[in-house]
């Protein structure tokens, strides 16, 4: 590592002496003074003199850095010192943040929005939370996602987040808070810079970013332009103990899948004593080695252990790989003395690659049209039962479990980002008193394309598994009959045979391993495209109207046209469903919005006693919707200085979220849901007898589950982990009559900093957010739970779900998104920054922000009879992990050339229900008593606090570069397995670092 260190190291000094060559010639193209220069100086100066600044959660210009919303400012040089690579890991690492939305460890993940990066604040969801890009919306995807990593970390001058409510300034979607980037604007000079890194655990998930930023400016304008390359390797699951084995910490062989590389097969004829020997009526597995057309070469396969099973996560990976590509531009003209031109542009291409194990066929595919299930015909020259020349003419086809080991599924989603926008913006006087203006538009485009492999196409694997011959003049086993052959190849028109009795690693007749032509035959690529679309026209307009004796009354108004619009067009094999893959239709669709608003700032008293100053501030927005009409937000805060060195600041803001484009026109796509059904009497009907009542009688005019029911998932066999993974494929899509969710958030709060301790900040702030009518995208598990343990009628009809009459089996599911109950979250923000004295030892600064949350609770509907769910300090499905405490302390020390940054971030004990050994008492693993959770007695999990340990070391040269080494998660902490695996695919929080990193950053200047 430290050879391949010292070389990127060089790289950066040979790069640097290279642009060092160039960089005269840059600074040499600046403008010189013109004779606008002393009218644009005037107006400069005329800027300074105002000490006015926008600042996020209104368009009032302000003089006060410290508002009446809580704010929270990450500086471009606070974002090296922290070590992390992009916008959004540093952000997901605030104190405010909640469960990464997209999880890079939740590797199952579909769709458009994974690969990017999201910030979920207050654990309300990535969609609750707007992020701008200098003041504008950023564009989004069809989920209402907005990739915070489309920005180059080195275009960033600053980051702002609003942790409050500003719907009635911003609009929909800004009900947890804002997320606002500024970018470096007059930047003079070029900037080069190199990072490189990787995990101490096996020396993995090497990332690579290096990025050149230059700029030029003069009195008429300026322009800056910074391009940014990055690579991140995946991260394999088999080189991580908790997701090395599926049974980690759990039941022996929980996890295991029958649909294994060794293959599990039975006789259509119920002949299996003859074939498996020793008189078993079972399903059989090839012996190792064996010879698929010896009967005596099989044994009966093992339905439980990990023999005959497989560990799908040898396949799979922990963290998917990234590379990233991007370029941003800024360029400005002072048109005239008073008007400004401003235009931006950004390109970005995300390439993302996931893998998982090979696909799991199971009988339970058919071709659209024909009732017969995918299985070996009798007529197949490799079905030993069968009526081939190896056959014993007594077969009616071999119905089979078989893993697509040998080619795994990969998903290579490539992403590209158009953003182009212009703001003409100016000032004028009315009396004494200075207006700005901003006419602004920009168009923001993504496009996507997904190349999907490893799953089976039907229509080939029904014709190799079809009649097939040996071909005596090709010596060659051939499709069809030697009456009717088809052409032997992968070509369209051609067939190769497939003998699925093969296991993987052995190779032989038609055996997958080793036959590339014949995996190429099987398994095709899938194309899906999809785009995305946001054009925005802003006007607004703010300046003083009157001076009133505690100060100037201010305002702003503005309108705003956008129109949003997507379409998503899966892989026609998926809309026909003729591969393995889930179906899905296409979603396509738009809308458009046009709004109003106005805010007011009132200065109501002015140094007076016990008022040092005291302001009203009042925001009105009217937004007008194609898809669901209008709605009207309001906002009102305040500030109050009852002392100079003391602000006690609150707000009441309404808020609401539109509908998304996937929300509202989402296509009908096929799904294999991991859930929990309650009426197993393992679970909640063995628990509680009003469960056992409902689900034994048919509540809500389901079929009744038999007494002692237990929960199958794939292969029919009964689940001994839980969530369970259901063997039939459910559907999903769009809801159109969706509504808009509202909230109500309040915040209050004080900003002290003490006279007698110069350089010292505390804050306090506290929240309650209220969300009614939510859209919530529904599952399975939600409304199982909703039906059968909180007695919901209407959550139980026959157009959401049915069961098997007979079994008792959920086996059909129909859902979408849905408005829903209402949300709710409270709790407060502790923020501690001292800046100390400068002593002979260096500067040292002091940086500890901590978020406490009261609770986070949810109501399925708004019967009275419906309990409410909390998560607080609880894993969920629907909220990840909602720890109670999270806390972040960093302390800062610099002396001359040379630095050190310390960083500790601290999570809370968490807590998880459990079952996975299919008991009632649950499994070794419960390691606590039995305790009430959400109405219910259960099972519980408790894993303690966690804190993870950062540090940076960094020297500024005499040849203007900065050199930096560190590592995040310094000590190589790990922690305890999360076995419901919030937003990841193994056993662990997907939020928690996954070992100790080590990087190594060069920064050059000229």
């Amino acid at each position: 590592m430290r050879s391949f260190l010292s070389k990127r190291v060089y790289s950066a000094l040979v790069l640097s002496s290279m642009l060092g060559l160039v960089a005269p010639a840059v600074f040499a193209a600046q403008t010189g003074t013109t004779d606008q220069g002393n009218i644009n100086q005037s107006k400069k100066e005329r800027a300074q003199s105002l000490g006015t600044i926008t600042v996020t959660g209104t368009h009032i210009r302000q003089t006060d850095v410290a508002t009446a919303q809580p704010i929270v400012v990450v500086s471009h040089d606070e974002i090296e010192h922290s070590g992390f690579t992009n916008t959004a890991e540093l952000l997901q690492n605030l104190t405010v943040a909640g469960t990464p939305p997209i999880s890079r460890s939740n590797v199952l993940l579909a769709g458009e929005d994974v690969g990017g990066y999201y910030v979920n604040l207050r654990n309300l969801g990535a969609a609750r939370t707007l992020v701008l890009l200098n003041g504008k919306r950023l564009g989004a995807n069809e989920s209402g996602l907005q990739d915070l990593e489309q920005i180059p970390l080195a275009a960033i001058d600053h980051i702002e987040v609003l942790k409050d409510g500003a719907s009635a300034v911003y609009g929909s979607d800004a009900i947890a808070g804002v997320v606002n980037i500024i970018t470096r604007n007059h930047f003079n000079g070029a900037e080069a810079s190199a990072y490189y890194g990787q995990y101490s655990d096996n020396s993995d998930g090497d990332r690579q970013i290096y990025s050149l930023t230059f700029g030029t400016s003069s009195d008429r304008g300026s322009i800056m332009i910074a391009a940014e390359y990055s690579k991140e390797d995946p991260v394999w699951a088999k080189d991580r103990w908790f997701s090395r084995y599926p049974a980690t910490n759990r039941h022996p062989d929980a996890g295991w899948s029958i649909a294994s590389q060794w293959g599990v097969f039975w006789n259509a004829d119920n002949g299996l004593g003859d074939w498996c020997g020793n008189g078993a009526e079972a399903a059989c597995t090839l012996n190792p080695g064996g010879n698929p057309f010896d009967l005596n070469d099989y044994h009966p396969t093992h339905l439980s252990g990990t023999q005959d099973h497989s560990n799908t996560d040898l396949e799979q990976m922990l963290q998917t790989g990234l590379k990233r590509k991007a370029v941003f531009v800024h360029a400005d003209y002072n048109v005239t003395s008073d008007i400004t031109l401003a235009t931006d542009f950004l390109y970005n291409h995300r390439d993302t690659l996931q893998q998982i194990a090979g696909y799991p066929f199971q009988p339970a595919f058919t071709l659209p049209g024909s009732p017969d299930i995918i299985g070996l015909s009798p007529y197949s020259y490799y079905d030993p039962f069968g009526y081939g020349p190896k056959g014993n003419g007594a077969g009616n086809g071999l119905q089979f479990y078989r893993r697509g080991w040998e080619v795994p599924r990969t998903t290579d989603s490539k992403l590209t980002t158009y953003r182009i926008g212009s703001t003409l913006t100016g000032d004028f006087n009315i009396g004494p008193h200075l207006w700005n203006w901003d006419i602004g538009a920009y168009t923001n485009e993504n496009q996507i394309l997904k190349i999907g492999h490893g799953d089976f196409s039907l229509i080939a694997l029904s014709e190799a598994l079809g009649p097939s011959f040996r071909d005596p003049t090709t010596g060659l086993v051939t499709c069809g009959t030697p009456a009717s052959p088809v052409p032997y190849g992968a070509t369209p028109g051609s067939c190769i045979p497939w003998n699925p009795i093969y296991p993987a690693g052995q190779v032989g007749d038609g055996s997958l391993t080793g036959h590339s032509e014949l995996q190429q035959f099987l398994f095709p690529f899938y194309h899906t495209t999809g785009s995305t679309t946001t054009t925005d026209y802003t006007a607004d307009i703010t300046g003083p109207v009157v001076t009133l004796p505690a100060g100037d009354l201010a305002v702003a108004a503005g309108v705003e046209r956008r129109r949003e619009a997507g379409r998503y067009v899966p892989d026609a094999f998926s809309q026909a469903a003729l591969s393995t893959n889930l179906s899905s239709g296409p979603t396509g669709g738009s809308y458009n919005v046009t709004a109003y608003y106005a805010e007011v700032s009132v200065p109501l008293l002015s140094d007076v006693p016990g008022a040092q100053s005291l302001a009203l501030d009042l925001a009105g927005r009217h937004s007008h919707y194609s898809t669901f009409g209008n709605t009207t937000d309001g906002k009102y805060s305040f500030t109050w200085r009852p002392i100079q060195t003391l602000l006690v600041r609150g707000t009441y803001a309404q808020g609401f979220r539109a509908p998304q484009i996937s929300d509202l026109f989402g296509g009908i796509s096929g799904t294999f849901d991991y859930y929990t059904d309650p009426c197993d009497f393992s679970h909640a009907a063995g628990q509680n007898a009003d469960v056992a009542k409902r689900c034994t009688s048919g509540f809500g005019g389901q079929a009744p589950v038999p007494a002692g029911y237990t929960q199958l998932g794939q292969g029919g066999q009964p689940c001994s982990t839980f969530p369970c993974q259901t063997g039939t494929q459910f559907f999903a899509g769009g809801t159109p009559t969706l509504q808009p969710e509202t909230s109500v958030t309040k915040t209050a709060g004080i900003v002290y900093s003490p006279e007698w301790a110069q350089g010292l900040d505390l804050t306090v702030d506290w929240y309650r957010i209220h969300i009614d009518n939510a859209i919530t995208g529904d599952s399975v598990d939600s409304i199982l739970y909703d039906c059968y343990v909180l007695g919901v009628a209407s959550r139980c009809s026959s157009s959401l779900f049915t069961r098997d009459p007979a079994t008792g089996v959920v086996n059909t599911a129909h859902y979408g998104e849905k408005n829903a109950g209402w949300t709710e979250t409270e709790g407060w923000d502790f923020g501690i920054k001292y800046t100390f004295p400068v002593t002979s030892f260096g500067l040292f600064s002091v940086t500890w922000n901590t978020t406490y949350t009261d609770y986070l609770k949810s109501k399925a509907d708004n019967e009275p009879t419906t309990p409410v769910n909390s998560f607080t300090g609880w894993t969920s499905p629907d909220w990840g992990a909602a720890f109670r405490t999270r806390s972040n302390a960093t302390i800062d020390w610099s002396m001359g050339d040379f630095g050190v940054t310390w960083t500790l971030r601290y999570y809370s004990p968490m807590k998880e229900q459990c079952s996975w050994d299919n008991t009632a008492q649950g499994g070794p693993e419960c390691n606590m008593p039995q305790t009430m959770h959400n109405g219910e007695t259960i099972n519980a999990n408790e894993i303690g606090s966690n804190t993870f340990n950062d540090v940076q070391f960094r020297y500024n040269t005499p040849w203007n570069s900065t050199i930096s080494v560190g590592a995040n998660n310094v000590f190589d902490h790990f922690a305890s397995p999360l076995y419901t695996a919030p937003n990841s695919l193994y056993a662990y929080y997907g939020g928690f670092d996954i070992g100790r990193f080590y990087y190594l950053r060069y920064v050059q200047d000229f």
